[in-house]
């Protein structure tokens, strides 16, 4: 069976795809490179004993995704990771945001229904709830007041693609809400290694750790919670890959469009998560408390209940394993895949 992954190369995506490959399938990988490196795909090769075969484009390229398509003709399924994802920077660069994340899916949606390729796997968001009227958060929780540009292109797509299934009876569709994916594959190969400052928090701490930078920037203490800071549900990233192979699986046996929350059903503070990290680590981490960011949110974390029901998933890493697992692929990559 061969998997398209579009932005395979990426941090969930590259781990995604050594799931993949690891349980037998074919795997093809989309990426144009620009927020992720060839390198991580190099380590996945080595880590499964075999290799994607790799496709460097982009989802907006009309003629790139039809020579796709074209050139395997036996993908069965696509997992669509590709889109820019900073909560902060999609306030300042909007457009930017509306045409990759929705203009260039929807050249993925038009292609694959020429192509006759009717199963998808739709890397969502918890943003798509906005500001949540009560936690934890089940998927009957409504959508679209959402607090900035990369949450809205993520709910604008879960509506194209619930369309989509409206007019093809024969579109199957996991539409999967993640919550905060930290945490790196237990080799420390593959991690996250973002361009420049981090937008994501542990990346960020595990900076300070290794003194590349002096302190650490928490975004608001000022909100209602136990501690003044913001709470979320942090999702370890082998946990979130293995949800999208039991997506894969249950997509065959699912009429329309299945939509599920990954998450832990745990939330932890900024302030948690440092102290955690220390911990851990051993290593004291400065920070400074500064201003709320643009589009932040007070708290939010996920009743994963239903995806435990139809995908018979569940979140297995604790906190501390996320940040060991983290912090490992920091110490060994202390400049990501540059080193």
């Amino acid at each position: 069976m061969k998997i398209l992954v579009t932005g395979g190369a990426g941090y969930i995506g590259s781990h995604t795809t050594l799931a993949l490959l690891n349980a037998g399938y074919d795997v093809v990988v989309l990426d144009n490179f620009s927020n992720s490196s060839k390198l991580s795909l190099e380590r996945v090769a080595k880590l499964a004993g075999k290799s994607p075969n790799v496709v460097e484009g982009d989802i907006l390229d009309d003629s790139a995704m039809r020579s796709l398509f074209d050139s395997h003709p036996d993908i069965s399924a696509v997992i669509h990771f590709a889109a820019l994802k900073a909560v902060g920077e999609s306030a300042e660069y909007p457009i930017r945001y509306y045409e990759n994340n929705v203009a260039g899916s929807i050249v993925l949606l038009r292609e694959m229904e020429r192509a006759g390729v009717n199963n998808l796997v739709f890397s969502s968001s918890c943003t798509v709830y906005g500001e949540p009227k009560e936690v934890p958060i089940d998927e009957s929780h409504p959508i679209g007041k959402v607090s900035s540009p990369y949450g809205r292109t993520k709910s604008m797509m879960e509506e194209i693609i619930i369309d989509s299934c409206s007019a093809n009876s024969n579109f199957q569709v996991a539409l999967l809400r993640y919550f905060n994916p930290v945490g790196a594959d237990k080799s420390g190969q593959i991690g996250e290694d973002p361009n420049g400052i981090p937008d994501n928090l542990v990346p960020f701490v595990c900076l300070v750790a290794t003194g590349k930078l002096q302190k650490l920037q928490v975004f608001g203490s000022d909100y209602p919670t136990r501690d003044g800071t913001a709470i979320r549900d942090y999702l370890h990233v082998a946990d979130l890959a293995e949800a999208h192979l039991k997506a894969l699986e249950v997509l065959p046996k699912n009429d329309g469009v299945l939509t599920c929350n990954l998450g832990t059903g745990k939330g932890y503070s900024v302030l948690e998560l440092i102290q955690t990290f220390e911990k851990v680590t051993g290593i004291n981490i400065p920070y400074e408390l500064v201003d709320r960011r643009t589009g932040d949110i007070t708290e939010a974390w996920a009743d994963p209940s239903f995806a435990k029901k139809v995908l018979d998933w569940r979140a297995r890493h604790s906190l501390d394993e996320m940040l060991a697992d983290a912090w490992n692929w920091q110490k060994k990559n202390p400049d990501g895949y540059k080193s």
